[in-house]
């Protein structure tokens, strides 16, 4: 069968799936009374969204946080200790002195966030995009950064203090931090 035949019988499936689809009216496209459009909607379904809350000292021991939004949040000494915060969006969260040991924060967006004083033994934070954040005082014994987008200026303060093995992942500290 030529090529261009085969695009053409695409197309023409492309248009009798489409005009199979309901009819939506513009309204119901982008639902503004709660502020966020059906495509987000599914994207989060079953999610909360802690976005600009106030969380400080909550418990969220071992949840699944999956795709969760704490952008803004604050959440001082909140224990996160053992969740899947993974696809999370911490982006300028205040975080100073909670606990993530044990969690799994892969692949979270974590920029400009405050991890002053908190505990990030064990934790797996492999291909997290952390610039501009803080982690003076961080307890990161056992934590796996691999991929991380960190400044580089935390790098080599966190190379300081790099020591142990990820209990998850079987990597050293210092190496996915690279020092």
């Amino acid at each position: 069968m030529p090529i261009s035949l085969l695009r053409r019988l695409g197309l023409v499936a492309l248009l009798v799936w489409m005009l199979c689809l309901p009819i939506t009216s513009p309204a119901q496209a982008l639902d503004t009374r709660s502020g966020v459009g059906l495509q987000d909607q599914a994207l989060f379904q079953e999610r909360m969204d802690y976005t600009l809350t106030n969380q400080n000292g909550k418990d969220f021991h071992g949840q699944d946080l999956t795709n969760t939004s704490f952008a803004g949040a604050i959440a001082k000494a909140a224990d996160f200790s053992g969740s899947n915060l993974s696809g999370a969006i911490l982006t300028q969260g205040i975080f100073t002195h909670a606990n993530f040991s044990g969690a799994d924060l892969s692949d979270a967006l974590m920029d400009r966030v405050d991890f002053v004083d908190t505990d990030l033994r064990g934790t797996v934070l492999k291909g997290v995009i952390a610039s501009g954040s803080s982690f003076a005082g961080a307890q990161i014994q056992g934590a796996d950064f691999s991929d991380a987008l960190l400044d580089r200026d935390d790098q080599r303060r966190l190379c300081r203090e790099a020591d142990g093995l990820n209990q998850t992942t079987g990597i050293a500290t210092r190496d996915s931090l690279e020092c």
